[in-house]
């Protein structure tokens, strides 16, 4: 291709690249020099801050190693009988069905409205059976689904909610923090979040006690943590209370979140620039933009996905993918739809054409960058690439 090599010199703009700064490099050294790298201090001070950002009591947060082991412990946690059936999107990460699965529970897919790309409540309400337990929502690219309706739809069937909300730190529904609607929400700090510890998550609930059952499964299902155990109060005896799971978070990743969370409204507000520059350069174009965010409620931007339609384009989404690879710009695809992948097609005989909206948007859909890290000029960089590209 003749454009590639006059980019040769232009460095490789990064997919989701992490905005690190000085406050948490020595936050990890002072970590570090403290030997204590498990959990401890600085876990519970990232549990108490994380807290006051969604409005909850440190009592109603428990940190974890990934937003995985978030869904899967809260699972657990609810006590939902072995067998069950699970209803989430089909428009949405392996992760969010693996964790239904890894419970010992039966995911159930429910498709997505075309224009939000989220789950859509009508189609949870078509999938209840009388093995119905919950409801697993996933606040896509920081958009908030319908609580309102779905959380009606739990109460009427009595169905435990559980928010995937690995998009969504930033996202409010009616002046509410997602997350706080459900029985438990969980949150991710993957390197590409908006909030980043490398690998990291957050569970956060109501009911206090569902929280210390989560908290305690996510550490072997001990009685006592090692800060507790070890600290100075003088050796303390744990007792195994359950068969737990090793998914606790360590200070050295808290070190890094309690600084990357005290900037989470500015980098919010950058890539909100980011976003409505994107929206504005692109309207023109024969593509799929984002609906605008619905009134009464915030964005959290965590994703600025495009659709591009081959009849519409002149090209396939795959075509752009590598044309943008081409011209050194890194981009995502969020997300293929779930019944696209093998193993769940073998194992519970999925067809991607059983959720047609989540088939037609995975097949389209192409995340650009939207890190808070991007310059003005990274931003023009995207967007000349993409209106050349689509040329």
């Amino acid at each position: 291709m003749q454009h590639s090599s006059q980019n040769e010199a232009e460095p490789f703009l990064i997919f989701g690249s992490p905005p690190i700064e000085q406050p948490e490099i020595d936050e990890v050294v002072a970590c570090m020099q403290s030997a204590w790298l498990g959990t401890g201090p600085r876990v519970a001070r990232f549990e108490r801050d994380f807290a006051a950002y969604q409005g909850l009591q440190p009592s109603q947060v428990a940190a974890v190693n990934s937003a995985t082991a978030a869904l899967h412990v809260s699972m657990v946690a609810a006590g939902i009988e072995p067998g069950s059936e699970v209803i989430t999107t089909p428009l949405t990460f392996c992760a969010s069905v693996n964790a239904i699965i890894h419970a010992g529970l039966t995911p159930v897919l429910a498709d997505v409205d075309p224009l939000t790309q989220n789950i859509d409540p009508a189609a949870i309400e078509a999938a209840i059976t009388p093995r119905t337990r919950a409801i697993l929502p996933v606040h896509f690219a920081g958009r908030a689904c319908e609580m309102d309706a779905i959380t009606a739809i739990a109460r009427k069937h009595d169905l435990v909610v559980i928010e995937d909300c690995a998009h969504a730190i930033e996202t409010t529904y009616h002046g509410r923090k997602t997350g706080t609607f459900g029985d438990f929400g969980c949150f991710s700090f993957y390197a590409t979040k908006n909030v980043v510890t490398g690998e990291g998550g957050m569970i956060t609930g109501r009911d206090e006690a569902r929280i210390a059952r989560a908290k305690m499964l996510a550490l072997h299902g001990m009685s006592k943590d090692a800060w507790h155990r070890f600290g100075d109060q003088g050796y303390k005896h744990y007792q195994v209370v359950e068969a737990g799971f090793k998914y606790n978070m360590m200070d050295l990743q808290a070190a890094i979140g309690i600084h990357q969370l005290a900037r989470v409204e500015r980098n919010w507000q950058r890539r909100e620039q980011v976003w409505n520059l994107y929206m504005q350069a692109f309207a023109d174009l024969p593509i799929g933009l984002p609906a605008p965010p619905q009134t009464d409620t915030r964005h959290a931007y965590h994703l600025f996905t495009i659709m591009i339609d081959e009849t519409r384009c002149g090209l396939s989404r795959d075509a752009f993918l590598d044309a943008m690879n081409a011209r050194r710009i890194g981009t995502g695809v969020h997300y293929l739809s779930v019944p696209e992948h093998p193993y769940y097609r073998q194992r519970y005989g999925w067809r991607p054409e059983q959720w047609p909206h989540a088939m037609w948007l995975g097949r389209q859909t192409v995340s650009l960058p939207l890190s808070p890290k991007l310059t003005d000029a990274d931003v023009q960089r995207v967007i000349a690439a993409v209106r050349d590209c689509l040329r």
